[in-house]
């Protein structure tokens, strides 16, 4: 089966021109395989629905077309199921034309347009009119609280669509758009007025919260200047780090991470890890985004505060443990949350590369997913967005299901997230090897207190409840290697000679675990006291 857009649009002649402009290698591949552009997915259907006009073309017995505009509160097109849309003809918007062209040709094309986004979705269908004898289906049609009055419907049947590039789309917003984006900067100014407010009536406590900082902060060997600040959501912040000098930064792929200095309230000094979320291409300036967790370990929350533009960063250089497959079979991208941060510089990697992919992105609500505007622009198409509070959520199973075990896939997120996604895969016998992952942020397990004998060291330690083992262990000023302090790279893998693992690590295999009797004591804990060889 074939692109059924293309069926129905690319006539001999326009085959016979776009061969003549040298274009039609590009849409060969639309002839064959198989199609689903007759069939309305939740990504169409969502476009559809938040859309509040379209444009829609008519053919008289003249043959020349009439193209009309038509308006309405938004999701008045309503998706009635995977094949069929349908609207209200409202009183005062009759349109005479559309509709007596329709008696003779029931063929229609509709644009509907994402201004502010720059997408636009291309349908063909044949469509009927639905007069005020069917009550049936004029209720389905009906839009609650709107002013107007039903007077007949039009219900189309799709049979082809297709997503234009957005190169020459306007970007046009309207007041209600304008309101929103600026919604949260209105709200985080309103915050920061009464935080300084707060501060200039105690002035003590503030420099307890807020302690001075020099203007360079940390002991790496990477100096970064920060030079831009951006708010990207209420709590998510997009800071740009360049070279001090302007040099070239070194660039180790997508799903790299840097080791970023802060300083807690309480004064103690601490490297963080977060994802580098700029385009891998660049290769002058890095981009890390930071959501603010006020129930955090205080990491985020002393970013948010001291971090100023012109601050020096003194970075861990820039390593990966999350690497893209060399492979270039198709990809499924998943992120959740904040964890869109390494999966952004994936997508935007596999698409230089020319690999086929599709981009899952779940989180509480729109305005709170970092970079979903610029992704669904970027992406048009093959991005899928899932937003709680409009109670959408991902199938897994129905994700998983239909695809090739050659496909890769990449995912962060919570916990939730990556165990839905592991345990589906077992479940329909998808390949294990082919699911790479990595949790935005070290998971902190509460634990019983343990003595931990070291048989080498000819040392017995003791390691408290919110306490690593690999923490406890160089506290008590014993070397060992490690690198990441987040399970992801085995640097800090020890064996054990006694007791028994939680393991919680994402890079030791069930044979290292189980045979070669390895953990990761940078996350790992012992369910009792622990005899390691360390």
């Amino acid at each position: 089966m074939a692109h059924q857009y293309s069926q129905l649009a690319f006539t001999e002649t326009v085959r016979k021109v776009q061969e003549e402009h040298n274009s039609r290698n590009g849409y060969a591949s639309m002839d064959s395989g198989d199609d689903y552009n007759f069939l309305l997915s939740d990504n169409e259907a969502q476009f559809i629905q938040a859309r509040d006009s379209f444009y829609m073309a008519s053919v008289s017995e003249t043959h020349w077309p009439y193209v009309q505009h038509r308006g309405g509160p938004i999701g008045f097109m309503r998706v009635l199921d995977a094949k069929t849309i349908g609207f209200a003809d409202f009183s005062g918007n009759r349109q005479y034309i559309s509709t007596g062209n329709f008696r003779n040709n029931d063929k229609v094309s509709l644009f509907f347009m994402d201004y502010p986004n720059r997408r636009r979705l291309k349908l063909m269908g044949r469509i009927r009119l639905v007069d005020n004898n069917d009550w049936d289906t004029l209720v389905k049609l009906e839009v609650d609280h709107y002013r107007a009055t039903v007077e007949r419907g039009f219900i189309i049947d799709v049979q082809g669509f297709d997503w234009n590039c957005p190169q020459h789309i306007t970007p046009r917003f309207s007041e209600t758009e304008i309101e929103a984006a600026i919604e949260p900067i209105i709200a985080e100014n309103k915050l920061l007025k009464q935080q300084l407010q707060q501060l200039q009536q105690n002035h003590f406590e503030s420099s307890a919260v807020l302690p001075s900082l020099p203007n360079t902060l940390g002991k790496g060997d990477l100096a970064l200047t920060i030079t831009g600040i951006r708010q990207l959501t209420p709590r998510v912040r997009a800071y740009e780090l360049r070279s001090q000098n302007g040099d070239t930064l070194p660039q180790l792929g997508a799903g790299a991470h840097l080791q970023i200095p802060v300083v807690l309230s309480n004064g103690e000094f601490q490297y963080r890890y977060y994802s580098i979320c700029s385009n891998p291409a660049r290769t002058d300036m890095y981009e890390i985004a930071v959501l603010r967790e006020d129930e955090g370990l205080g990491g985020s929350k002393a970013i948010h505060q001291h971090y100023q533009l012109g601050q020096v960063l003194m970075c861990k250089a820039p390593q990966n443990y999350f690497q893209l497959q060399s492979s270039r079979q198709p990809a499924i991208l998943i992120a959740g949350g904040i964890g869109i941060t390494p999966i952004k510089a994936m997508a935007q990697q596999l698409k230089a590369q020319g690999t086929q992919l599709q981009l899952h992105y779940s989180g509480r609500s729109l305005l709170e997913m970092p970079f979903v505007g610029r992704l669904t622009r970027e992406f048009a198409g093959d991005m899928f967005t899932y937003a709680t509070d409009q109670q959408q959520r991902l199938n897994i199973n129905a994700l998983l299901k239909p695809l090739s075990h050659a496909t890769q896939i990449y995912m962060c997120g919570p916990q939730k997230l990556i165990d839905g996604v592991l345990d589906a895969a077992y479940t329909l016998n998808f390949p294990l090897d082919n699911i790479h992952y990595e949790q935005f942020k070290t998971v902190k397990h509460v634990h019983k207190a343990i003595d931990v004998k070291l048989l080498k060291s000819n040392k017995t330690i003791s390691v408290l409840p919110q306490q690593s083992i690999l923490d406890a262990v160089l506290d008590a000023g014993i070397d060992v290697p490690f690198s990441c302090k987040i399970g992801q790279c085995k640097s800090c893998a020890v064996k054990v000679i006694s007791g028994e693992v939680e393991h919680f690590d994402q890079c030791l295999s069930d044979y290292e675990k189980t045979q070669q009797q390895l953990m990761c004591p940078c996350v790992s804990q012992g369910k009792d006291n622990l005899v390691l060889d360390i």
